[in-house]
């Protein structure tokens, strides 16, 4: 897999951007760097990683088998990262506009969404969406 471009569109390749963090190797720095690595473990369907990350609330009533059907039902094509609002090392909140493309039932769609993320024992997780 080395030299092969990350999904998440950073320009990197996947070994260095998104890879440590869906093999458990390092912990994203920022909440744009753990929402790339989510939009990356749909791309792969790493179901486990899309759980662990979400905030621990929630994590009980997560629906592994419904998001892994609609990962394996969509072909994802590409993420724009559109604005960041904290999110930083150094923040305990954030939150990241994006767009994330994909093919599903032959047509192309676009998921729109501003997403909240918090830190909690120096860890970032994805919390929910919320009105732009």
């Amino acid at each position: 897999m080395s030299g092969e471009g990350c999904p998440c569109g950073s320009g990197k390749g996947f070994d260095l951007c998104c890879e440590p963090y869906l093999a458990g190797k390092a912990l994203p720095e920022t909440a744009e760097a753990l929402m790339r690595s989510r939009y990356s473990a749909y791309v792969r369907q790493l179901i486990p990683y899309l759980k662990e990350t979400l905030w621990p609330k929630y994590q009980p009533s997560f629906d592994a088998q419904g998001t892994a059907r609609w990962a394996a039902e969509s072909h994802w094509t590409g993420l724009n990262v559109l604005a960041t609002d904290k999110g930083g090392p150094a923040d305990r909140d954030g939150t990241v506009l994006f767009e994330a493309k994909y093919l599903s039932g032959g047509k192309l769609h676009v998921h729109r969404e501003l997403s909240r993320f918090r830190k909690k024992s120096g860890r970032w997780y994805y919390v929910e969406a919320v009105p732009e």
